[in-house]
């Protein structure tokens, strides 16, 4: 997973981890800290939405043709509470796989299983 991370530098120096990856599923975390917060303490939506739309990515990444690559073209993201301490752990899901775009949805979570944010993001496929 450390070779996918790395093709996403951004992700990488926010601290994001690829836990596990595939075609259909992906699953990473970003652990809270305070340069990564808004007033409050509160992990900031910017911080959520990179780590939804990185997790997203390598979904939509794996499985591609030979050549090929993705870029988001709408990412739409519902933030339902904060995250003030502990790791937010992303789950996405490819809903659907097409020759020229690829819909990913990612559920993101804290260390008790509530539900932080929900992503839904569409990806290129370009060749």
């Amino acid at each position: 997973m450390n070779d996918l991370i790395s093709l996403m530098p951004f992700a990488a120096g926010v601290g994001i981890v690829i836990d596990k990856a595939s075609p259909d599923t992906a699953t990473g975390h970003l652990d809270w800290a305070p340069h990564l917060c808004t007033a409050g303490g509160a992990m900031h939506g910017g911080a959520l939405m990179t780590l939804a739309d990185s997790i997203g990515a390598a979904c939509a990444f794996l499985g591609l043709p030979d050549g090929a690559r993705t870029s988001t073209t709408t990412s739409s993201t519902q933030l339902m509470r904060p995250l003030l301490a502990g790791t937010a752990t992303a789950t996405a899901r490819a809903l659907q796989r097409g020759r020229t775009q690829i819909v990913v949805q990612t559920e993101v979570r804290d260390l008790e299983g509530r539900l932080i944010s929900l992503t839904t993001q569409t990806q290129v496929v370009m060749t």
